[in-house]
């Protein structure tokens, strides 16, 4: 059922509207238990729930999509600021408590970008992205080019090292091979890890400058037909995007750990640790085609070839190039949309949701595909709440601006609040890019059994089967039971960095999509001609995005008690531990593993008692008083803290959490007990012990906060 009113309906005949809607069905609903409520309520919630799906409306995603993808607007312009207004106008519009937040970041744009070989041919390189007739957006009059955020500025001529994705391993392979890259240019392909690894490990093995370009093999030809015929990256496509080191801290690189506001502390630029010491510039497999095929040396091992039509060869020789990058490194305002619904019996803790608003160009997959989901659950829920609903805990509804540089928005709001998310922040929920195709989530363990009761309830719009069901880890037959969804851990790619790793904050970050994005990601060509095309173009799977995010954000704000479960954290640990373990006994050193075991150990025997706690708490909630269900709740969402410490990991304070964080050298890839499995991979026999001590400590006071927790449940 979809709910649209006339174009001439008043707000008044509106609202009668919506209050018929939530009269009950006249049929008899299906009950399946809802965590955190209790029985009694299962029935009212279920409705709830469905009857707000059911007012998700793909047109108006499309609305959103067609006003905030018109223009190129990335962080720190004018027109930045422009869909954040117009955001902001719309949930003005909609009765919500609305603002925008101003912070400020280092946001270079580029002044020069020069690329020629001038050995042993001359060639100079296009760096442009070429009009497209089918698709009137592809005009480059007023765009920021294809540049990577937070390069250095330089001028350098040197011999072409082809590095393959320019990734630890493979430069022990060019070790092995006897090249060396020092004083060298290096070009690496994208893929393998986050962009920003490639020129850091590059400068790390002293070259002087860094090439990426996109191999047809990852995201061209290779993959399918190329744009406008296909989805896929043509020849002159480029991707876009930072190469801060984010493994370090996220945010305006001169201001780690504190907000960037008008009139607040900053470093120098040459202070700032995530600032790349060497030029870096991308390029399109048109423009990397000429410069590979002149190389000489070794041919590249079969790993290392991609897809272009030559013999991948790895150098040095006779192809030397000149790289020349220069920018302006401003300090530009970046702006945040913040909305709240009130809460009414548990206002001081709130439920997060946000996705990101600002584009390398018109960024239509990424992410006002995202953007424009959350605009239409603000919508949904905002004439809810004028019908009558009150949810008993506050929602946040908040659009980050700067998150392509560096998660500049969403990191500078969790810094400048940081004391206050943490006493009220019970969950963030974060989208960014959405499209046809497959549900991805990952997240905080302690959400997996939440997640998978609202993956229950949602449908797929192409399958009509629940989401659960289209997740089956089981790969049974269609009429087989839903399996437990099993969450993947979060590493650094969105914007739910700040609340997972540096305050502690339960997260999940969900969205649908499939591989063809790849082909324009970062690119004029992610556009609204190739999203109609190419992905959701009827808007299925935006509603579909709303309509999860809806129900997660109303099943948490009006559980009796927060639906945060034990049982699968503790059984993932071990996971995680046993893998530590067997690299360790294939390394031949020694790490002591006993008391982290020991602490598992005692979380599986809390988690279950917790859960015995919990049934019997929800089964007499009316009794009850709210002050200390509220108190409950506290102690409930407290316990995902317990899991950072103050000096955070090693070498990156700023990382907090001991259970999640984006690797060193994976970016966007997730290691889990980071401080001790970075430490063993390195051979670092003293501090993966050390860490192991961090670890035991923080499942130590897991665990005692569980015991009381669980005291407090069970008094009368």
């Amino acid at each position: 059922m979809k709910v649209t009113f006339p174009a001439n309906a008043s707000p008044a005949s509106q609202v009668a509207a919506l209050f018929l809607l939530f009269m009950p069905f006249s049929g008899v609903a299906q009950i399946a238990p809802i965590r955190g409520y209790p029985p009694a309520q299962w029935g009212k919630q279920a409705d709830l729930e469905g009857r707000l799906r059911a007012l998700a409306d793909a047109s108006r995603i499309r609305q959103y999509m067609e006003q905030m993808a018109a223009k190129p607007h990335p962080a720190g312009s004018p027109q930045s600021k422009a869909v954040a207004q117009y955001a902001l106008g719309l949930m003005k519009e909609w009765d919500l408590d609305a603002h925008i937040e101003t912070f400020e970041g280092l946001i270079p744009y580029p002044t020069t970008r020069a690329l020629e070989m001038v050995k042993p041919v001359y060639y100079e390189a296009k760096l442009q992205e070429p009009h497209i007739a089918a698709d009137r957006d592809s005009d480059t009059a007023d765009q920021l080019p294809p540049y990577n955020a937070y390069s250095a500025s330089g001028d350098v001529t040197a011999p072409l090292v082809y590095v393959n994705y320019g990734l630890p391993e493979d430069y022990e392979l060019l070790k092995t091979l006897g090249i060396d890259v020092k004083g060298k240019i290096v070009i690496a392909r994208y893929g393998g890890s986050w962009r920003g690894v490639k020129p850091k490990v590059a400068q790390e093995h002293g070259a002087i400058g860094c090439l990426i370009y996109s191999d047809p093999h990852e995201d061209g030809y290779y993959r399918g037909d190329v744009y406008p015929r296909g989805a896929f990256r043509p020849e002159q496509g480029v991707q876009r995007g930072s190469v801060m080191d984010m493994a370090l801290h996220t945010g305006d690189p001169l201001s780690p750990g504190w907000a960037s506001e008008p009139g607040s502390k900053r470093l120098t630029i040459a202070e700032a640790a995530t600032l790349m010491k060497i030029p870096v510039l991308p390029i399109s497999y048109g423009d990397a085609k000429p410069l590979l095929e002149n190389l000489s040396g070794p041919v590249a091992p079969p790993p290392w070839r991609g897809s272009l039509p030559i013999t991948y060869h790895i150098g040095p020789g006779s192809a030397t190039v000149h790289l020349k990058v220069d920018f302006d490194w401003s300090t530009r305002p970046v702006y945040d949309v913040i909305a709240t619904i009130p809460g009414k019996e548990f206002a001081d803790q709130w439920i997060i949701y946000g996705n990101h608003h600002d584009a390398w160009v018109y960024g239509a997959s990424d992410p006002i595909s995202g953007a424009s989901s959350l605009l239409e659950t603000a919508r949904i829920l905002a004439a809810l709440h004028k019908a009558g609903w009150q949810p008993k805990r506050t929602i946040v509804l908040a659009l980050w601006d700067g998150e392509e540089f560096g998660l500049i928005g969403s990191t500078e709001w969790v810094e400048k609040h940081k004391a206050e998310l943490n006493r009220k922040a019970l969950v963030y929920l974060n989208s960014d890019s959405n499209g046809k195709g497959t549900l991805a989530a990952a997240g905080s363990h302690t959400l997996e059994k939440f997640l998978t009761e609202v993956l229950r309830d949602v449908a797929d719009p192409s399958t009509r089967k629940v989401l659960l069901e289209t997740l089956r880890q089981d790969g049974g037959s269609n009429d087989a039971a839903p399996a437990e969804l099993s969450l993947g851990p979060l590493g650094a790619g969105s914007d739910y960095v700040a609340f997972l790793d540096h305050v502690g904050i339960a997260s999940l970050n969900l969205g649908f999509g499939g591989s063809d994005s790849v082909g324009v990601y970062h690119s004029v060509y992610d556009s609204l001609a190739w999203y109609q095309r190419f992905s959701d173009g009827d808007g299925a799977y935006g509603r579909a995005l709303t309509q999860l995010m809806a129900t997660s954000i109303a099943r948490l704000s009006d559980s009796s008690l927060p639906p945060f479960e034990y049982v699968r954290l503790a059984q993932t640990l071990q996971v995680y531990t046993e893998q530590i373990q067997k690299q360790v006994a294939r390394s031949g050193g020694n790490v002591e593993f006993g008391d982290i075991v020991a602490e598992l150990a005692r979380l599986m025997v809390r988690a279950k008692s917790y859960e015995e706690a919990l049934d019997g708490a929800l089964a007499r909630v009316d009794e009850i008083p709210t002050d200390r269900l509220r108190r409950m709740s506290e102690a409930i969402y407290q316990t995902e803290r317990a899991l950072t410490l103050p000096q955070g990991l090693p070498g990156r304070e700023w990382y907090k959490n001991q259970i999640y964080a984006p690797g060193l050298y994976t970016g966007y890839g997730a290691k889990t007990l980071p401080g001790v499995r970075e430490a063993v991979e390195a051979g670092r026999w003293t501090e993966a012990n050390q860490q192991a001590e961090a670890v035991t400590g923080v499942l130590h006071t897991l665990n005692d906060q569980l015991e009381r927790l669980t005291k407090m449940l069970r008094e009368k």
